[in-house]
């Protein structure tokens, strides 16, 4: 060979060798959110039957957390990692705290070879990177980590979810099942709104007909607490308990002196007759005695109902006509600024001090403000005036279900590509500027009797909630498109454990089957998200109104409904019924298909009605409201049926 063929030769080799080492490099892993940094190395660690979860230290926040996430592997993977104390061998998972400043309390890192070594300073780091390591392992069916090093660390301290259970009442299961989601995506903060009521333009614009709940068991005021849902303080305080457990913290709220008619209907006595029984009275004496009675009783005492550092309490839409009632909107907003933090506790407010301006001053010094619409609350201004914010723009993070205002479903592909908690409105702070402590949405329950079910909720928030963890943890440096985020991010589960879409399998197709239905038996799946197809073949006998075909914990699907005898559902508290009847001896194929908009009943192949969104009008069509007929299709538990029911297949669409 001449010598500049073997030059040649010997370059094209270099290259070829180059070319292999460099995509050996294992891409950054797609996590949610987004891994702050990454290098990678070459190969993966897959984990086996030996693998264990070793914890370098005897630090009980440290074998607590190795223990929840042993537990969420054997239920994701159902294999249980043993837990100990010791020295690591390779193949181990291995969890150690140990300084390192630049990581702050919320941060880790992770370092993959043949061994997992995952570091952080503060426990809260060491359980976020269990939910790193287990969105990673979640992507391949031997569970395989790709070597290299990651370190991540929170943009925002503050990374949440609002959800109205006044006007809507949310299970206790549901809030339950959203701490465990807003853990393993990493956000931290859950605020509950206890308290609220209708519009009183779908209530004959009378107040005293117009609904209204307060959601928390009352010893003080026996009575006040919605009998159609609410939660005893036991209840509160587990599931406090099980927040703390993840890190996630739960500001509970109770908003006054406007959102208030849950209190008056309690105590008309202080209620507002000049701007409306939702505003209670601020001039009278017995209204203060009222609200100081009630929060004392989740607030006093060594083990309080509110469990956590922070109470909201509200102070959101209150009149301004006048100035006298301005000033005493203000004195009101202090005294309970004030009142809570003589429990120990930090006062947390809706921003509107803009619009209430007055004289009065109001405390601001360790007060944190939900800055959510800057006509009643300006934000560099309420900074100047010495108030911490948490972003919640209106504009840009209410999800109002079904409403026709505000959103329906979040603008993900905006908000990922332009939002961040510096943006409040049209005002842009500085990124990570210390007055913005984080950021959160919302989710307004405004349309009391709409038909939204919790899974039409769940369907809005969970890719809000995906998308706004990225947000608020990662910022502004977000690598990938959304696209392909967009894309990515439907094939991660909700939390372990967690389905509330009814996810059966990532791909469409036939998903389950089951030849013959025998009346009391259960199914392997709990249920059937959208979009779906539900087909059965049904030799009819005479049913009794109430029979059930399936149910499950959040929904009934009857053969023959309890009021009228037709096919139908139930959820939520709504019956939606259709106007087709099982007749003895008559046999067809029955079909039930559903997304997050209609309800269709299908006969021998062929849709003969839809449920669709219905508009109702009230007050002489003057108001309108859109109500819902959905149906997330239960699957779990067979009824008491005498028909024959043969053929049942499941389609995701």
């Amino acid at each position: 060979m001449k010598p500049v063929n073997q030059l040649f030769a010997a370059c094209l080799l270099l290259l070829l060798v180059c070319t292999n080492l460099s995509a050996a490099v294992n891409p950054k892993p797609f996590v949610i959110p987004e891994l702050k940094e990454w290098k990678g190395a070459e190969g993966a660690f897959v984990p086996t039957a030996k693998t264990r979860i070793v914890c370098t230290s005897g630090h009980p926040e440290l074998l607590r957390i190795a223990k929840l996430f042993a537990e969420d592997y054997e239920t994701m993977f159902a294999c249980k990692p043993e837990v100990i104390q010791g020295k690591a061998t390779a193949g181990d998972f291995v969890l150690a705290l140990r300084t390192d400043k630049k990581l702050g309390k919320e941060g880790y890192s992770i370092k993959v070879t043949d061994r997992v070594l995952l570091n952080a300073p503060e426990p809260a780091g060491i359980y976020w990177g269990t939910r790193t390591l287990l969105q990673i392992a979640e992507q391949s069916a031997d569970r395989r980590l790709p070597k290299g090093s990651m370190r991540d660390y929170p943009d925002y301290a503050v990374r949440g979810f609002m959800i109205d259970c006044g006007r809507k009442f949310i299970p206790l299961h549901f809030l339950q099942d959203y701490v465990k989601i807003m853990a393993y995506y990493k956000m931290n903060t859950l605020q509950i709104h206890l308290n609220d009521n209708g519009f009183k333009q779908y209530f004959q614009h009378d107040w005293s007909k117009t609904y209204a709940a307060f959601r928390l068991e009352s010893d003080t005021y026996p009575g006040l607490a919605a009998e159609d849902g609410h939660y005893t303080k036991a209840e509160f305080i587990d599931l406090q308990k099980l927040a703390e457990n993840r890190f996630v913290e739960i500001i509970p709220e109770i908003d006054a002196p406007a959102h208030t008619l849950a209190f008056t209907h309690y105590k008309p006595e202080i209620g507002s007759r000049e701007y409306g029984m939702d505003h209670l009275d601020l001039f009278k004496p017995e209204t203060y005695a009222f609200m100081d009675g009630l929060f004392k009783e989740y607030l006093e005492g060594d083990e309080p109902v509110f469990r956590g550092k922070k109470v909201h309490i509200g102070t959101d839409e209150y009149s301004n006509k006048k100035k006298d009632v301005v000033e005493k909107f203000r004195a009101f907003t202090d005294h309970y600024i004030r009142y809570v933090e003589s429990f120990g506790k930090q006062a947390c407010v809706w921003g509107a001090l803009t619009h209430a301006n007055g004289d009065t001053p109001v405390k601001s010094e360790n007060v944190i403000m939900s800055a959510w619409y800057n006509g009643y609350a300006q934000p560099k201004e309420m900074v100047k005036q010495g108030y911490k914010l948490i972003s919640i723009p209106d504009g840009m993070v209410y999800i109002v279900p079904a409403a026709g205002y505000y959103y329906d479903y979040l603008n993900t592909e905006y908000l990922y590509g332009k939002w961040t908690p510096a943006h409040i409105g049209k005002e842009v702070f500085e990124e990570q500027d210390p007055s913005i402590l984080g950021g959160m949405f919302a989710v307004w329950n405004d349309h009391v009797g709409n038909g939204i079910s919790t899974k039409d909720i769940h369907h809005r928030v969970f890719p809000a909630l995906q998308t706004l963890a990225v947000k608020t943890w990662t910022g502004a440096n977000t690598t990938l498109p959304y696209t392909e985020f967009d894309r990515k991010r439907q094939l991660i589960s909700e939390a372990p454990g967690v389905n509330q879409m009814g996810r059966i399998g990532n791909k469409p197709g036939l998903v389950y089957e089951q030849s013959t239905v025998i009346p009391g038996s259960k199914a392997p799946y709990r249920e059937i998200g959208y979009d779906y197809l539900v087909t059965f073949d049904i030799d009819g006998a005479p049913e009794v109104p109430n029979t059930v075909l399936f149910s499950s914990p959040d929904a009934v699907f009857y053969l023959s409904d309890p009021i009228s005898g037709m096919l139908g559902f139930a959820r939520d508290g709504y019956l939606n019924t259709f106007s087709h009847r099982i007749h003895k001896g008559e046999r067809m194929n029955i079909g039930i298909s559903g997304d997050s908009k209609t309800t269709r009943l299908l006969i021998n192949g062929k849709v003969v009605e839809e449920m669709n969104i219905e508009k109702r009008f009230f007050n002489g069509g003057k108001d309108s409201m859109n109500y819902v007929r959905t149906l997330v299709f239960p699957l779990q538990q067979a009824g008491q049926f005498k028909s024959k029911v043969t053929n049942l297949k499941v389609y995701k669409k």
